[in-house]
């Protein structure tokens, strides 16, 4: 089991995003790299707190983490599965060095990784696609495989450092005020913070060294996912020039109508029609679930409005908590026309006492069914 990202950066699940940030810079701080070095057991401390901070930091994703956990992230990549996306010291260094101010090197950066001197590495953008799954898909979990239009590195493509930053990707000013002397940084109109420019541009490419090519995506779906779910294949976006990280493939999640199947949360409702000779004499009734057809057996005497409950047969928690329950509710069905001895029969019976309504107090009203539904 993965471990919780607050109890990684040892606060509360109602931390205030300060409180998130002054977490991560102090267990960041202790298991960095320049103060434990080779030390493998630290460098993963400090892999697990940038990944709890890059979730917990976002409030989407922070809103997803807290209401579905880990599975909310399951494809992988950084933020919800590790740092399997091809995430590295480099690239949580780049994303996150702001946050620690003048520690480790000062500027903002660190001793040996990413301050200094050193080439900044920009993120191709990420893409975004919705992916439509029937309910027996979400109920069981499917792997897809979708085409997809990204930007690649065209082949033969190389990139030489930019002069006028140096491959920092930033420009520095230093200005004289009353106060004293004041830096600022910007980000460099040559290179546009990618510490490279493009050095031989194949036939074909735009002005990045780019081309626009089609791939086939293979998308692993958890079973649980819920309509809106945002799910991240890391590294399937754009990529970036020169030696910068690709971007993100982000796939929103939507979910077919079924044809007899109504989903609430993880239960699933079925309406059973069935006829007076039926709900009198009682009988067995094939019906579908997500997992096949199952034949349920009606008793004799059952009244509409009936709901029987088939624990197990619905959805599984996306958590991987268990499973929902599939709820058929029984109506029993009136005829709209009757032939002349059908009208015959029921004027007969209209009287007959046990056609005359008597509910028990076992027989429960239609709100305190719906209340023992939910509870």
């Amino acid at each position: 089991m993965k471990q919780d990202y607050y109890e990684i950066l040892g606060i509360s699940k109602g931390a205030s995003a300060a409180e998130i940030k002054k977490a991560y810079r102090k267990k960041a701080i202790q298991y960095h790299p320049d103060k434990n070095p080779d030390d493998k057991e630290a460098e993963e401390m400090f892999k697990k707190a940038a990944e709890a901070y890059e979730v917990l930091s976002d409030d989407d994703k922070r809103a997803r983490y807290d209401q579905y956990g880990h599975a909310a992230f399951e494809n992988g990549g950084f933020g919800g599965g590790g740092f399997g996306g091809g995430m590295n010291m480099d690239d949580i260094f780049s994303q996150f060095g702001d946050i620690f101010g003048g520690a480790f090197g000062g500027g903002g950066g660190f001793s040996g990784f990413g301050g200094g001197g050193r080439q900044r590495r920009v993120k191709g953008s990420s893409l975004k696609i919705r992916l439509k799954l029937t309910l027996e898909e979400i109920a069981n979990g499917v792997e897809k495989k979708v085409k997809v239009r990204r930007k690649v590195q065209a082949p033969g493509v190389t990139y030489k450092t930019c002069e006028t930053c140096n491959g920092s990707g930033q420009m520095t000013r230093i200005t004289n005020t009353i106060l004293g002397r004041m830096q600022t940084s910007t980000t460099c109109s040559t290179c546009g913070g990618a510490g490279q420019v493009m050095d031989k541009r194949p036939a074909g490419a735009d002005g990045q060294g780019m081309l626009t090519k089609e791939e086939t995506v293979s998308i692993k779906i958890p079973a649980g996912v819920v309509e809106g779910m945002q799910l991240k294949v890391a590294g399937k976006g754009n990529e970036a020039p020169g030696n910068g990280i690709s971007g993100d493939l982000l796939v929103v999640i939507e979910e077919k109508e079924h044809e007899v199947l109504k989903r609430e949360g993880d239960n699933l409702h079925y309406d059973l029609y069935i006829s007076f000779s039926e709900a009198a004499l009682g009988t067995s009734k094939e019906i579908d679930t997500v997992t096949g057809k199952v034949r349920i057996k009606i008793e004799s005497g059952v009244q509409s409005g009936k709901i029987l409950r088939l624990r197990g047969k619905g959805i599984p928690s996306v958590n991987g908590y268990g499973k929902g329950d599939l709820l058929v509710h029984i109506n029993v069905w009136t005829p709209k026309t009757l032939t002349k001895e059908q009208k015959t029969f029921f004027e007969k019976m209209a009287n007959e006492e046990n056609f005359v309504p008597n509910p028990e107090k076992s027989d429960k009203s239609f709100f305190e069914k719906v209340k023992d539904m939910f509870s």
